[in-house]
């Protein structure tokens, strides 16, 4: 069999391409609101963390965040995918792409927190000392002072977990949601020639890796140029 002859089998036979593509949509959608929710979960366990060791109170809030960041850090994602969908949602019809987005986005969370918490612990305490000469409380000064100066430094990270969640997605297949890696193995499953559809899958998670590995470096030089 050709290139061509293989190429129309996978893709162009009963319109297959249709499953890369919606696969696709899925995936990005997948990953989009999970890293918002991860960064939204990261940044108020980092706050929690940041601020209880630094004036040591909220201690029962940092204590709980220690136990989630334990439990989510130290086991899979496949097994916290399946828990979610399996255990937590397992007697009610819900989406399977709401539970992909919400297990994605707890486990993200985890990550996004220490990343943040440590953009938090770099910040010069005289700033927070500066925060609370111009009359701010401490919130205010977290919020006003510290925290865009954090977010400034930890955005790379930021991106650079914004990839790996994106990959991390290819398992969402497990509970039967059919995203990019699924989509490529339901055409295998049809025409019994897996090097097509996975080869096409991975070059598009390469292309799209690489292209936000392009747009990251550039924000990096201009947050170095921004500096001078």
């Amino acid at each position: 069999m050709t290139f061509l002859d293989s190429f129309k089998q996978n893709f162009i036979e009963e319109s297959r391409w249709k499953y890369i593509i919606n696969g696709l949509g899925v995936t990005l959608r997948v990953t989009l609101f999970a890293v918002l929710i991860g960064i939204a979960i990261g940044f108020v366990v980092a706050i929690i963390r940041s601020t209880y060791e630094k004036t040591g109170k909220l201690k029962i809030c940092n204590f709980l965040a220690n136990i989630y960041l334990t439990v989510i850090r130290g086991t899979p994602v496949v097994v916290q995918l399946l828990i979610i969908y399996f255990v937590i949602f397992g007697s009610t019809r819900v989406d399977k792409i709401f539970v992909a987005i919400i297990a994605f986005g707890i486990n993200s969370g985890a990550y996004v927190a220490e990343i943040v918490r440590s953009g938090i612990m770099s910040i010069d305490p005289g700033q927070m000392e500066a925060g609370r000469s111009l009359g701010f409380n401490y919130i205010q000064t977290m919020w006003y002072i510290i925290i865009p100066q954090a977010f400034k430094n930890v955005l790379p990270a930021l991106g650079n977990e914004f990839i790996v969640l994106l990959k991390e997605t290819s398992v969402a297949g497990y509970i039967a949601l059919e995203d990019l890696t699924k989509g490529a193995d339901i055409i295998r499953s049809q025409t019994y020639n897996p090097f097509m559809p996975l080869l096409s899958v991975a070059a598009i998670y390469l292309a799209i890796v690489m292209l936000l590995t392009f747009l990251l470096k550039r924000l990096e030089r201009r947050l170095r140029n921004s500096e001078r």
